[in-house]
C-alpha cells in the first residue's frame, strides 16, 4: 500500500505513535508519505521507504490566523496525486482530517470513478476531550469523524467519550497505543548512564509530558516532595511546555532544586527510563498515556491516574497503583512503597515489562493494515499488491 500520514510533529503520544506506526509499516514493505509541518520528532533516520513532506503555509496580514490547514489540505492532494496514495491516515481530526477531507473534494474532479484516496482518522484524545467539546469546534470535529471512511480511538475510554460528545454516523474502531519492546527495554548500561545524568545511589523518579496543565505538574512536584523529605531521591522532568516556568518557581521556592532535573525535549528516553525507579503520571486526563506504557516495558513501575484510558492497561498493585485525581498524599505513599521496598519492586517492574509486551508493536501494526484494507475493499478501489 502507499500511505500518507498527516500528524502533530511535535513532542506528544500522537506524533509519537503516528511515527512509529509509519516506522513500523515502511518496515512492512508498505510506502509511507509524511505530510506535516516539520519532521515529527522521532521519524529519525532515513528509509528507502519512507518520504516526507513539507507543508509551508502562507502568512498574511490580514487574516489573524495563518494559512496551515489549507497549505495542507494543498499539499495532501499534492502527493496523493502524484504518489497514487490509496490511504490518508489522518491523526486528529482537526486539523488533519478536516485538511484531508478538502483535499479530496479538490481532487474529485480527477477521480470521476473512485474516490482518489481513502481516509483513515485516528482519534487521540485531545481534538475530542478539548478542541471537540468547544461549542466552537463541535461542528467541525463531528464533520471531520463522519466524512472520514474509517475512524479508530487509541482507547475504550477514547470511544465511549466520543460517541457521548458527538453521536458520530461511523463506527469507531478500538485500536490502541503500542510499544517496540525491542527499543523500549532496560539497557544494561544503567552505572554508566547515571554517571553521565550526575547521580549517585539514589533513587529515581521520573515524568514525561508536554507540561500542559492537564498533566498536573504540580502534583508531580508534591508528590515527590514529600518522598524526598524520607528517600533519597532525584526527579527528572522530561519534555516542556506552558507549565514549565510554574515548575522551576515552585522548586526554588521550596529548596529542591539540588533534586529536580528540568531535561527539556529528549528523542532518546530510552536511557532516562532505564536508570528510572519510578514513575509519576498524575494526569487530570489521559486517552491512553503512551509514556507510561513505554516506562513500563523498560520495567519501570507507574503511579498514575484513573483518569481516561490508564486503568485498561495498567491494574493497581500489579504494574503500580492508580490513585484518584489531585491524591497526592496517596500518590506519596505508594511511591515511597515502591522506592522502599526492593523485592516489590522487583515484583512489579516483572509485571510492568510482560504487561507492555502484550502491546508490542507489531500485532497492532498489523490490526492497523487489516483496517486499511477493509477500507480499500469497501471501495472496490484496490488490488492485492499495489504499491507493495
Amino acid at each position: 500500500m502507499r500511505i500518507g500520514i498527516s500528524c502533530h510533529h511535535t513532542y506528544g503520544g500522537s506524533g509519537a505513535i503516528a511515527t512509529e506506526l509509519g516506522k513500523a509499516l515502511a518496515e512492512r514493505g508498505h510506502v509511507v508519505h509524511f505530510i506535516n509541518r516539520s519532521a515529527p520528532f522521532r521519524l529519525g533516520s532515513f528509509s528507502k521507504n519512507i518520504f516526507y513532506h513539507e507543508v509551508e503555509a502562507m502568512h498574511y496580514p490580514l487574516f489573524e490566523c495563518p494559512f496551515h490547514s489549507l497549505a495542507l489540505a494543498t499539499k495532501i492532494a499534492e502527493v496523493a496525486t502524484y504518489e497514487k496514495l490509496d490511504i490518508v491516515h489522518a491523526h486528529y481530526a482537526i486539523p488533519h482530517a478536516l485538511s484531508a477531507i478538502l483535499a479530496r473534494q479538490m481532487l474529485e474532479d480527477r477521480c470521476s470513478d473512485r474516490r482518489c484516496f481513502r481516509l483513515a482518522t485516528t482519534l487521540h484524545g485531545t481534538d475530542i476531550t478539548v478542541v471537540g467539546a468547544d461549542s466552537s469546534m463541535e461542528g467541525i470535529v463531528r464533520l471531520a469523524i463522519n466524512r472520514s471512511d474509517g475512524v479508530t480511538a487509541v482507547s475504550d475510554y477514547l470511544k465511549n467519550e466520543t460517541v457521548r460528545l458527538f453521536d458520530p454516523k461511523r463506527d469507531i474502531r478500538v485500536i490502541p497505543n503500542f510499544v517496540d519492546t525491542d527499543v523500549f527495554n532496560r539497557m544494561p548500561d544503567g552505572p554508566a548512564i547515571r554517571e553521565k545524568l550526575g547521580l549517585g545511589e539514589e533513587k529515581v523518579c521520573i515524568h514525561l509530558s508536554n507540561f500542559r496543565p492537564v498533566k498536573r505538574i504540580g502534583d508531580v512536584l508534591a508528590a515527590f516532595y514529600a518522598i524526598s523529605k524520607k528517600i533519597a531521591a532525584t526527579l527528572l522532568l522530561v519534555g516542556d511546555g506552558p507549565d514549565r516556568s510554574d515548575a522551576e518557581v515552585w522548586v526554588r521556592e521550596n529548596g529542591i532544586v539540588d533534586r529536580v532535573r528540568f531535561l527539556g525535549k529528549i528523542d532518546d528516553i530510552v536511557p532516562l527510563l532505564s536508570v528510572s525507579d519510578l514513575m509519576l503520571m498524575p494526569s487530570s486526563g489521559e486517552s491512553f498515556g503512551l509514556a507510561a506504557l513505554e516506562a513500563m516495558a523498560c520495567g519501570v513501575p507507574v503511579i498514575v491516574t484513573t483518569a481516561g484510558g490508564f486503568p485498561e492497561f495498567i491494574a493497581d498493585g500489579e504494574h503500580g497503583f492508580l490513585v484518584e485525581t489531585g491524591d497526592v498524599e496517596r500518590m506519596a505513599e505508594k511511591g515511597m512503597f515502591l522506592l522502599e521496598d526492593a523485592e516489590a519492586w522487583e515484583r512489579f517492574s516483572r509485571n510492568c515489562v510482560a504487561r507492555a509486551r502484550a502491546y508490542h508493536t507489531g500485532g497492532l501494526v498489523e490490526r492497523y493494515e487489516s483496517f486499511y484494507l477493509r477500507l480499500l475493499e469497501e471501495e472496490g478501489s484496490y488490488s492485492a499488491g499495489s504499491g507493495e
